[in-house]
């Protein structure tokens, strides 16, 4: 495991990721390797420097919009649209949203979903960061982005807590800041 602050820069991350997050083979279909953050949710010293990475990434960007995808995007990103001033979107799994949505499709690295969100959420211009908790392959963060496109918002940076850098992810993301704190 490397562990970085921004594209490219080795630094320490301030906890010990090797307790605070978990691999679970096999999940959630065989021959996936899951790594689970609820250990480092759940420690409160974790939680906050893992947060606090995020903020001093994108603290003073003139971000005006955290887009969190769901769910445990929700987790990071909302702490950070919060501590510099900005405002949070979800992005979510079908179904969930309650007004006019816009949907984008996506492959993962065992099936396929679909990913929404409001058509209202944001205008023409705005910028945004897209935090997740995990890059894989990108499909995820790709629909994300090809959403946010099609409201007009500038993509300022992709920000993930953790990247698997053998499923080369970040190749899909051209163009736009791609952020990771630690990769396997």
């Amino acid at each position: 495991m490397k562990r970085l602050v921004s594209s490219g820069l080795e630094s320490p991350f301030p906890v010990d990721t090797d307790r605070l997050i978990r691999a679970i083979p096999d999940f959630p279909i065989p021959g996936i390797l899951f790594r689970d953050i609820t250990p480092m949710l759940k420690d409160k010293d974790g939680f906050k420097e893992a947060v606090d990475m995020f903020v001093n990434r994108f603290k003073g960007r003139g971000i005006d919009y955290v887009v969190g995808i769901e769910a445990r995007g929700y987790m990071l990103g909302a702490p950070l649209a919060y501590a510099i001033g900005a405002g949070f979107i979800p992005v979510r799994k079908p179904g969930k949203l309650p007004y006019s949505k816009l949907s984008e499709s996506y492959a993962l690295e065992y099936g396929t979903n679909s990913l929404e969100i409001h058509a209202d959420a944001l205008g023409s211009g705005d910028r945004v960061v897209v935090v997740d908790d995990l890059l894989a392959t990108g499909g995820t963060a790709a629909a994300t982005r090809r959403l946010l496109e099609r409201l007009g918002a500038n993509v300022d940076a992709f920000a993930f807590l953790i990247e698997l850098e053998a499923l080369k992810g970040r190749d899909v993301l051209t163009g736009v800041d791609v952020v990771s704190f630690v990769t396997y």
